[in-house]
C-alpha cells in the first residue's frame, strides 16, 4: 500500500509538471515571447490584467478608437486607460498636473527643458529607474549616452523616449518648384528666393496672388526660426568656448543673423502672416489646402500628403535637409541628443516597487516589433501591408488615421526598428533623418542641471520668445532685442550661465 501511495505521487507530479509546461508555453504562444529575465512579472504570466493610467499627449486632432488600443492590450495584457493632452495645450496642461497632483501611472513628459517638470523632477516626485533598466530585454539595450542625455545629474527619472539624432529638415512643393523654375534649393539664399517664388509667382497657376512661401506656428523651437538658426549655424541651446565659457543661442550673432532673415520673410510677405497665432494642426492644414509651400518637419511629410487627399491632388513633395550659410557645411540642431522625454511613473500614484516592476515590464513590452508595428502601421491586411520589395504601405488611410496615427508618437523607441516606406517621399524622408547623425548640433546642457532654470528658466524663455516674435514682426529693433537679453540676465540668466558653468567643470573632471 506504501508503494502505491509513493508511485501515485510521483505520477500526480510529474502530471503536474507536464501540465504547468504546455500551459506556460501557451502563454508564450499568446504573448508572443514578450517575456523577460529579471525580478519583474513577465507579460502573460499575471493572472490577471495590469489596470493603468496613462497621461499622454496627443498630436492628431482626435484620440483613436479602441481598435488598435484592445491589441495593445491584448498583447500586454493590460487595461489601459489614457488621459489624452493635445500637444497644443501640453505645457499648460503638465505643469498644472504637476502642481496639483493629478497624475497617473505613467506620465509621459517630454518639454525636458520645462522647469516646472526638470523641478517635479529633482523633487522625487518620480520613480528612479535608473537600476532597473537592465533586468528587461528590450530596456536593457538603450544606450549608455542615451540614459546619460535623460538623465538629471546622473539620476534617470524614468524610461527615455528613443528617438533620432536630429529630425528636423524642410518639405517643399516640388511641383511648384517646377512650375516656378526653381531648383531644390542648398543655401539660405536660395530658400529665401523660394519662398519669394512661392508668394509671387502663381505656384497652384490659378491667376491669384493667395499662396505663402513659408507656413509656420506658434513655436520658435519646432517652427521654421529654430531649423533656420542652425542652418545660420546659432548653436544649439548654448555655445561652450575651449575655457568652458556659457553663451545662450540667442546672445549669438547667428541667432540674430535668423532674426533678421526670419524678419525679411515676414515682412515681405513670405512668411505667413499669422504664424505666431497658429497651432501645428493649423499649419499642417494650410499646407495640405496649397496655401503654403514650405514646412518645417521632414518627419511629416507623409502625413502632408494624406492630409492633401482630396485637396491637392498632383501634390509632389520633396524633402531636404541640407541647406547651408553659404559656407559649404551643413548644420542641424538635435533635439535632445536623441531622447525625446521620459516616460516617468510618479510615486504618488505607484506605491511599489513591486507595481514600478510590473509598469517597466509593460513598457518593455511596448518595444517589442509586434506592438511597435500595432502602434506604426496598425493591423497587417486592415491598415497595412508589406509589398513584394518589403516596403510598408497603409492601405486604408482613413482607418489608420482614426484607429492607429495617435500611437506613433508613444512608442517608446523609433530607433529599435525601421520599415521601408512604400511611399518614395517618406522613404526619402527617414533616409535624410538617418544622414542627420553626421551634421546634427548637441546642445551641451542637456546632461547638466542648472537650479535657477529649474525654478524659473521656462518663465524666464518668455521674455526670448516674446522679443524674438516682435522682431520678426517689426514691433522691436536690435537695440530692443537686446534690451530684452540684458533683462533675461539680470532675470536670473547670469546665474543660470554660470551654474551651468560649474556643472559643466564637474562633468568633465
Amino acid at each position: 500500500m506504501k508503494k502505491k501511495l509513493i508511485c501515485m505521487v510521483i505520477f500526480i507530479t510529474v502530471m503536474s509538471t507536464l501540465l504547468s509546461a504546455c500551459g506556460g508555453n501557451k502563454a508564450n504562444e499568446a504573448t508572443g515571447n514578450a517575456g523577460t529575465s529579471g525580478s519583474a512579472t513577465p507579460a502573460g504570466e499575471s493572472e490577471k490584467p495590469l489596470e493603468l493610467t496613462w497621461l499622454n499627449i496627443l498630436h492628431t486632432a482626435s484620440p483613436p478608437t479602441d481598435v488598435v488600443k484592445s491589441k495593445i492590450e491584448e498583447y500586454t495584457k493590460s487595461k489601459i486607460t489614457f488621459n489624452w493632452v493635445p500637444d497644443a495645450s501640453k505645457e499648460e496642461r503638465i505643469t498644472t498636473a504637476l502642481a496639483s497632483g493629478e497624475l497617473a501611472d505613467i506620465v509621459t513628459l517630454t518639454m525636458m527643458t520645462n522647469s516646472s517638470v526638470r523641478s517635479s523632477l529633482k523633487s522625487g516626485l518620480f520613480w528612479d529607474v535608473g537600476a532597473y533598466l537592465d533586468d528587461y530585454d528590450n530596456l536593457k539595450n538603450i544606450p549608455a549616452e542615451v540614459r546619460t542625455a535623460a538623465s538629471i545629474e546622473g539620476v534617470l527619472y524614468g524610461v527615455p523616449f528613443q528617438k533620432n539624432l536630429a529630425r528636423s529638415g524642410l518639405v517643399i512643393r516640388k511641383d511648384w518648384l517646377d512650375k516656378v523654375g526653381l531648383a531644390v534649393p542648398t543655401t539660405l539664399d536660395e530658400l529665401y528666393e523660394v519662398a519669394k517664388a512661392f508668394t509671387e509667382k502663381d505656384p497652384d497657376g490659378n491667376g491669384k496672388q493667395d499662396t505663402t512661401g513659408f507656413g509656420d506656428r506658434s513655436d520658435l523651437r519646432y517652427s521654421s526660426f529654430k531649423l533656420l538658426s542652425s542652418y545660420f549655424g546659432t548653436p544649439n541651446g548654448w555655445k561652450v568656448d575651449e575655457s568652458g565659457k556659457f553663451t545662450p543661442e540667442f546672445d549669438t550673432p547667428e541667432y540674430l543673423q535668423t532674426l533678421n532673415y526670419s524678419r525679411n520673410l515676414y515682412e515681405n510677405g513670405y512668411l505667413a502672416k499669422d504664424f505666431a497665432v497658429t497651432a501645428k494642426t493649423d499649419q499642417q492644414q494650410q499646407f495640405a489646402q496649397g496655401k503654403t509651400g514650405i514646412y518645417t518637419g521632414m518627419v511629416d511629410i507623409k502625413n502632408l500628403h494624406d492630409l492633401s487627399q482630396g485637396l491637392q491632388e498632383g501634390m509632389e513633395l520633396v524633402p531636404v535637409n541640407k541647406i547651408s550659410n553659404g559656407d559649404g557645411k551643413y548644420r542641424v540642431w538635435s533635439e535632445g541628443s536623441g531622447v525625446g522625454g521620459l516616460l516617468a511613473f510618479p510615486k504618488s500614484e505607484v506605491k511599489t516597487e513591486e507595481e514600478l516592476k510590473r509598469l517597466l515590464q509593460f513598457v518593455n513590452d511596448l518595444i517589442d516589433e509586434e506592438v511597435f508595428m500595432l502602434m506604426t502601421g496598425g493591423i497587417k491586411g486592415t491598415h497595412y501591408e508589406i509589398d513584394a520589395d518589403g516596403a510598408f504601405k497603409i492601405i486604408d488611410l482613413e482607418k489608420w488615421q482614426a484607429d492607429v496615427q495617435p500611437f506613433a508618437s508613444s512608442r517608446p523607441s523609433e530607433v529599435t526598428f525601421t520599415l521601408k516606406d512604400a511611399n518614395p517621399e517618406k522613404e526619402m524622408s527617414n533616409q535624410l533623418i538617418k544622414e542627420n547623425n553626421d551634421f546634427a548640433v548637441l546642445d551641451p546642457t542637456v546632461p547638466l542641471d542648472s537650479a535657477t532654470a529649474n525654478e524659473k528658466g521656462t518663465e524666464m524663455a518668455k521674455i526670448i520668445t516674446d522679443a524674438s516674435f516682435k522682431f520678426i514682426m517689426g514691433e522691436l529693433d536690435e537695440a530692443g532685442f537686446k534690451e530684452a537679453v540684458e533683462s533675461w540676465k539680470k532675470s536670473g540668466g547670469t546665474q543660470i550661465i554660470a551654474e551651468y558653468e560649474e556643472a559643466y567643470k564637474k562633468a568633465k573632471q
